[in-house]
């Protein structure tokens, strides 16, 4: 269990890290991704708890990433697809996924692959301004319309200025 909630942060990456910043949340997103998308397929393929995997979707889902969708004869019976925030949220995922398999790659190579019309692709973020591959060492940070000190930015929000 979380022992520190970030909700209350003025930060954007700590709130996307209350809705999303624990160990199984971004295997599920994978797997909804892949189409591992009804409840026991989703137990059955991350060998997770069913209370666990319980709660982690209903955070998925109050948080905007994941929503349910009814299938077959019984009402009662969900299954999960991405929102737009959540298909979003998979991109970002698959840039992580890709420096995983440059600095943590399994034993055998990655275990999937990205394919984008057709050909095969290799996740990064470039810049939507000028379209170049972007690199920590090229960004400055500077302070944004909703910049203050404040929990989670306390120094930050004073440093940017």
């Amino acid at each position: 269990m979380r022992q520190t909630s970030f909700e209350g942060f003025h930060c954007s990456l700590a709130r996307t890290l209350e809705a999303v910043g624990d160990w199984w949340s971004p295997l599920i997103l994978r797997d909804v991704f892949a189409g591992v998308n009804r409840f026991d397929d989703l137990v059955e393929d991350l060998g997770i708890s069913r209370n666990l995997l319980t709660s982690r979707l209903r955070g998925l889902v109050e948080h905007g990433v994941l929503q349910t969708r009814p299938y077959g004869p019984h009402p009662n019976r969900v299954e999960y697809v991405l929102t737009a925030a959540g298909s979003e949220l998979v991109v970002v995922l698959m840039a992580m996924t890709a420096w995983g398999d440059r600095w943590r790659t399994p034993p055998g190579g990655p275990p999937m692959t990205f394919e984008h019309h057709g050909h095969r692709c290799r996740p990064e973020v470039t810049c939507a301004g000028c379209g170049q591959p972007v690199e920590a060492g090229q960004v400055q940070l500077r302070a944004g319309p909703g910049g203050r000190t404040a929990p989670g930015t306390r120094l930050i929000g004073t440093r940017l200025g």
